[in-house]
């Protein structure tokens, strides 16, 4: 169920992904390099190619996290306001908000 202030007491994960894409980064790098020296070229070019991917995953949350407020709400965003009903998809609830009597 939506409070409306999430943006109050939401924590944004962009600085644990951030972390957690520079810890793959570095893992995958390391897997290349051993396995290159390990002579096992296939196995190094599968490590390459997760480090180019964490790389591309560690540029655009960077960048997320550059962009401010709008990718990582703070203090002074304020909350959304609760529905109250206004979004009736299954037509429940007539114009006041109250639910209809639907004969059921």
């Amino acid at each position: 169920m939506r409070t409306g202030n999430e943006p109050l007491h939401a924590r944004s994960p962009l600085k644990i992904r951030c972390g957690l894409a520079l810890w793959g980064l570095l893992w995958a790098i390391a897997g290349t390099v051993a396995f290159i020296n390990a002579g096992r070229p296939e196995w190094a070019a599968a490590c390459a190619a997760l480090a180019m991917v964490a790389a591309t995953d560690l540029a655009m949350v960077i960048r997320h996290i550059r962009q401010g407020p709008h990718y990582q709400p703070g203090k002074g965003i304020p909350p959304y306001a609760p529905d109250r009903g206004r979004n009736d998809a299954f037509g429940t609830r007539n114009d006041t908000g109250r639910r209809r009597n639907t004969g059921r």
